[in-house]
């Protein structure tokens, strides 16, 4: 299997992926596979966070480039292949971005090109200090485009030119340093850091996580006076809201709140 799954901690969704052979590239296949998966997470109203994890040395090395060398073959030198890829591939980045639930990257090996654009899509990041991003497509004559648009979300302009532009490695410290990921951990102790995050957000209310999530990526687009009055809708909605009720009520009450979702 090149994705394997997990719901044994109440909440929460490890998607693992485990393509290692292939260091977890984004195929055809690997694409489908995270695509649905993620879809049918979407739809299940007992889980609340979802975590993308990987086996291998390599968390992703981005597109399989075996399987774009051999579209090349095709009377039209691969250029339906490629349009295919690059709209399959975006689909699955802004479903990331677009999905109800929190997602998190945990990150332990090399994450390149797209794979880099998969950390810098999830909502969160958390890696083992020995882990490295890059997006090299500049080596080899393929600039990385399409994980620009997630990267140059995630940091600032210079910082991710620097990346895009030089094609260089760069360590988890300074991953973290410029936000592409939240924090760099000892390996030893990653899936303790991201599980622990993602327990503390599935002990919220589900209903008020989508809730923020949506709003959050919304104002994002948003000049500064949009944003203030989407956002206010969006609290007003969410005040009349039964887990706001009930949570504002536990805090008065100095209680555990009891969400219904």
């Amino acid at each position: 299997m090149i994705l394997l799954t997990d719901m044994s901690v109440a909440g929460i969704l490890r998607l693992t992926l485990n393509d290692i052979a292939r260091r977890n590239a984004l195929s055809d296949a690997m694409i489908d596979t995270l695509s649905n998966a993620l879809l049918g997470a979407a739809d299940n109203p007992d889980i609340k966070v979802v975590v993308i994890a990987a086996n291998g040395p390599a968390f992703c090395a981005g597109h399989d480039l075996k399987e774009i060398t051999a579209a090349r073959s095709a009377d039209d030198k691969g250029d339906a292949y490629f349009k295919a890829l690059m709209k399959k591939c975006s689909s699955l980045m802004q479903s990331i971005v677009h999905h109800p639930n929190p997602i998190i990257a945990e990150v332990t090996g090399v994450a390149t090109a797209a794979g880099c654009q998969l950390v810098a899509s999830c909502d969160l990041a958390y890696a083992a200090e020995t882990a490295r991003f890059a997006t090299p497509g500049v080596n080899i004559g393929l600039f990385c485009s399409t994980p620009m648009v997630a990267l140059s979300r995630n940091v600032s302009s210079k910082h991710a030119m620097e990346m895009l532009l030089t094609g260089e490695m760069i360590p988890a410290s300074r991953a973290a340093e410029i936000g592409l990921i939240n924090r760099a951990v000892p390996v030893d102790t990653l899936t303790e850091t991201t599980m622990q995050m993602a327990q503390t957000i599935a002990s919220k209310s589900g209903k008020v996580l989508k809730i923020g999530k949506r709003a959050f990526y919304e104002q994002s687009q948003m000049g500064l006076s949009d944003a203030y009055a989407h956002t206010s809708k969006v609290m007003v909605e969410n005040m009349l809201a039964r887990d706001a009720e009930e949570g504002i009520g536990a805090f008065l009450e100095k209680r555990k709140p009891e969400w219904e979702g």
